[in-house]
């Protein structure tokens, strides 16, 4: 009797299903993000009903989300694994489908950004359905590290950051701006317990925000994302799950900053 050929072997391991759900999965790209199930069953060229059962086991998986008009993308574990693979991808390319969620999700504006000595450096944002129109804050805008969320964040995280910014100079932008070392201090102590930042007008009067740090190798500050909009909506449930959804973003993106090659920040 012949012996079984190692094609033959591997045939026997494939799990057919499996394969079938990964070659949904390729049909998601830039150009075609989401998809609706007769779409998706027309494209794939597969009974529907095997792709809807596939598509529910993913999104019971994680790996796929239902839009508010039922039809199917990307979630973000497959953005993260995709992006640790690509240990050269830049951290805007790996925040964008998060910064793209939060404004989704929320209505407000989410932004990264990243630290220079002459202030955080937003190098990008999204605006969400109901954005509150912040004058100032556009990409390539230098933000001060002792006022707003996302300049606060990285401040807290950084000793080097800290040593060269924390004087007893500091400019007040609105009467809520945190401007006396001491009492900087004593906050950036909270940010680093809780994990993240919270602004109300402490730049600019009546906004919010909610920022938390991205950290690469060593616990390195590579940057910050946050979310910003109207105060009256940073308070209560809302507040509550726009932190958790910021502090999930971050830690998903330490994760894959931490696979970038170093950057010339150090602690």
């Amino acid at each position: 009797m012949a012996s079984p050929t190692e094609s033959d072997t591997a045939g026997r391991d494939i799990v057919g299903a499996v394969v079938k759900a990964c070659r949904l999965l390729e049909h998601f790209d830039t150009s075609h993000p989401v998809w609706t199930l007769n779409d998706l069953t027309t494209a794939s060229r597969m009974n529907k009903t095997t792709v809807h059962r596939l598509m529910t086991t993913m999104i019971h998986a994680g790996w796929v989300d239902r839009t508010s008009e039922g039809s199917y993308r990307i979630a973000m574990p497959v953005f993260e694994i995709g992006s640790s693979a690509l240990t050269q991808l830049d951290i805007r390319g790996a925040a964008q489908p998060y910064l793209s969620e939060i404004a989704e999700k929320f209505g407000d504006t989410a932004y990264l950004m990243v630290p220079a000595d002459e202030g955080a450096v937003c190098i990008d944002r999204h605006e969400g359905s109901n954005p509150l129109v912040v004058a100032g804050i556009s990409i390539g805008s230098v933000l001060p590290y002792h006022a707003t969320a996302g300049p606060m964040a990285m401040l807290a995280f950084s000793a080097r950051i800290r040593d060269r910014w924390l004087t007893d100079d500091l400019p007040a932008f609105t009467d809520r701006t945190p401007t006396a070392p001491d009492e900087l201090l004593t906050r950036l102590e909270q940010i680093r317990s809780q994990g993240y930042a919270l602004s109300n007008s402490d730049y600019l009067s009546g906004v919010a925000a909610v920022g938390a740090p991205i950290l690469g190798r060593n616990g390195v500050v590579v940057a910050s994302i946050s979310v910003g909009g109207r105060a009256e909506t940073f308070e209560g449930d809302a507040l509550r799950e726009k932190v958790a959804t910021v502090l999930a973003s971050a830690a998903s993106l330490s994760r894959v900053a931490e696979a970038l090659p170093a950057s010339g920040h150090t602690q």
